[in-house]
C-alpha cells in the first residue's frame, strides 16, 4: 500500500490513538505551540503540511483562536475527518494535495508540520524545505515536530525498541497496532543533523532543536526580514 492508502485506511482511529502512539505527546506538541511567534490574540494565517485529521491545527486554534488555518494533506479521508472537526468553525481551509509534487498554496507567516514529512525521500525532504522557505513571508517561521533517525544503527535500534516497547504496553487493539506498525514501516526519517542542515541551506535563520526525546524532535527556523542578512544574525 502507498502512504496515502495507509492513512486513508487509518483515518477513523488515527486521532484516538495519537496520544498513545507518541509517548511524549504533551511536550512534543506543546513545544510546537510554544515556538509559534504570536500573541494568543494575534491574527495570522498558517499552513499545516500533512495536516491529517487536523490535530495540530486544532491545538493551534485553541491557543490562537484568531488564527486562520490552511490544512493540506494527500489523504482525502483524513481531511474529511478534519472537516468534521472544524465544521462549526470559520477561517479554516482545506487542500487535498501532495505537497512533495504539487504547488504549495499561498504565502504565510507561519508553516507547521508534524509527523508527516518523514515519509519522503531525503532528496524530497530537502527540496520541500526550500519550497517552504520560499512561500514564507519575510520574518516568517517554520516549526517542525518530526521523527529523527538515530545517528548510528545502534542508536536507531534503541529508538525503535523503546518505541515498540511503549506501544506494546498500551491498550491499543491488536488490529490497530498492526496497522500502526504497517504505517511505521513506511517511515523514512533523516538524522536531526541533516534536517537542521537542510533548513540552514534553504536560508533559514536561528535554526535550532528545541525538544528531543529519542526519535521525537521539534525544531524551527525563520526566514530573514527583507533588511536582514544571514551573516548579521548568525555571526558568520
Amino acid at each position: 500500500m502507498t502512504v496515502k492508502e495507509l492513512f486513508d485506511a487509518g483515518a477513523l482511529k488515527y486521532d484516538g490513538n495519537r496520544r498513545k502512539v507518541i509517548y511524549c505527546f504533551d511536550d512534543f506538541y506543546g513545544t510546537l505551540l510554544d515556538l509559534i511567534p504570536f500573541e494568543p490574540d494575534g491574527r495570522f494565517s498558517f499552513l499545516d503540511l500533512g495536516a491529517g485529521t487536523g490535530l495540530v491545527s486544532a491545538l493551534i486554534r485553541q491557543r490562537f483562536p484568531n488564527a486562520e488555518a490552511h490544512l493540506l494533506d494527500v489523504s482525502k479521508k483524513m481531511l474529511e475527518k478534519a472537516r468534521a472537526r472544524f465544521s462549526e468553525q470559520r477561517a479554516v481551509r482545506f487542500y487535498v494535495r501532495d505537497y512533495a509534487r504539487e504547488a504549495l498554496p499561498g504565502r504565510y507567516p507561519l508553516i507547521v508540520s508534524a509527523m508527516s514529512i518523514h515519509h519522503l525521500s531525503d532528496t524530497e525532504k530537502q527540496q520541500l524545505m526550500q519550497r517552504i522557505f520560499d512561500i514564507l513571508t519575510p520574518g516568517g517561521c517554520f516549526v517542525h515536530a518530526e521523527l529523527a533517525l538515530g545517528t548510528t544503527p545502534n542508536t536507531e535500534a534503541f529508538y525503535q525498541k523503546t518505541w515498540r516497547r511503549h506501544l506494546e504496553a498500551t491498550d491499543i487493539e491488536k488490529e490497530e497496532l498492526d496497522a500502526i506498525y504497517e504505517r511505521m514501516a513506511c517511515d523514512r526519517p533523516a538524522t536531526l543533523e541533516h534536517q537542521l542542515a537542510w533548513m540552514k541551506a534553504a536560508g533559514f535563520l536561528d535554526v535550532d532543536c528545541f525538544f528531543k526525546r529519542y526519535n521525537f524532535t521539534v525544531y524551527a527556523g525563520r526566514k530573514p526580514e527583507k533588511t536582514e542578512t544571514r551573516g548579521e544574525t548568525n555571526g558568520s
